[in-house]
């Protein structure tokens, strides 16, 4: 059944080969042929791929171009999402805080400066999250100290498409 509510939906939003051959800050999802071993709603980061997938059905998963870890800032796991949110502030975690000291306590959500976009999706067990971004050209690089970085409209598909509890796996 999700297979045809998948293809349905591509369809409806005009998604299929060649989405991904527009420059990065125009990307967007594309549905793709994926045999793998997750459940149907999981989401998968493949961290060498940048690229974060949406297991549709055991054959088929939406793909979406992301940002990840930069060397030394990856890593590889299972946990879930704990919390969605719309335009959200952001308080850099003491990492970034340390390597940039100049910047503010708080970015409050919407303004220009703010690195989380539209939206985000926190990560259980950490000061990680899946959201969007202030700087689209970074999307698809190595870029983060840890989270995953997606254009402000995929993050804004990727979040009406999934729930709090959400199974997120990020391998390399």
């Amino acid at each position: 059944m999700l297979k045809g509510i998948a293809v349905a939906l591509a369809a409806t939003i005009g998604i299929g080969a060649g989405a991904l051959t527009a420059t990065a800050a125009q990307a967007a999802p594309e549905m793709v042929a994926n045999h793998n071993q997750y459940s149907p709603g999981t989401i998968v980061v493949k961290t060498n791929e940048r690229r974060l997938y949406l297991i549709l059905d055991a054959d088929h998963a939406m793909r979406y171009p992301v940002g990840v870890g930069k060397a030394g800032k990856q890593w590889a796991g299972t946990t879930r999402i704990d919390g969605k949110y719309r335009n959200p502030a952001w308080s850099p975690p003491a990492e970034v805080k340390h390597d940039k000291p100049h910047m503010p306590d708080v970015i409050p959500g919407g303004a220009p400066s703010n690195p989380m976009g539209v939206a985000a999706m926190t990560l259980a067990g950490g000061e990680y999250a899946i959201h969007g971004t202030n700087r689209p050209g970074s999307v698809g690089g190595f870029v983060s100290y840890g989270c995953i970085r997606m254009l402000n409209g995929d993050i804004s598909d990727l979040y009406q498409r999934v729930s709090i509890g959400t199974t997120v796996v990020v391998t390399r």
